[in-house]
């Protein structure tokens, strides 16, 4: 039996552009995409904090370094400028390997630098 199971989160990152015009898809920074194991033209589940929109759409290699994070296309009516996103992969994977399986989880600050990852996260909990 094959489960799906979260892969990879970016965990609010912040919308620094909305494209109508562009043909589709979420632009995003290189550092985040490597951080998160994420790659170009992976499937991806953005949502929206600010106003509850969930999409589905692919990825887009952004300027490395760049920070930006651009909801293109249809996309780029579900959010705008400012709001905040997590954007999330999933993977199929048989249930015993599902079980122990660690996703690659990334924190970008407001700028969408990123601040820290799930490692990092645990770790800070286990030492408190």
């Amino acid at each position: 039996m094959q489960i799906e199971i979260l892969k990879s989160k970016v965990h609010r990152a912040t919308i620094t552009e909305a494209n109508l015009e562009y043909v589709g898809s979420l632009t995003l920074d290189e550092d985040l995409m490597d951080a998160a194991n994420m790659i170009e033209n992976e499937k991806i589940s953005v949502v929206n904090a600010n106003n509850g929109e969930r999409i589905e759409t692919y990825l887009i290699k952004g300027k490395r370094g760049s920070g930006v994070c651009c909801l293109n296309g249809p996309a780029a009516r579900r959010g705008m400028t400012g709001d905040i996103v997590i954007i999330i992969s999933y993977c199929s994977l048989p249930f015993e390997e599902a079980k122990r399986f660690k996703p690659s989880v990334v924190f970008p600050d407001k700028n969408n630098k990123i601040v820290k990852n799930y490692a990092e996260l645990h770790m800070e909990k286990r030492n408190n």
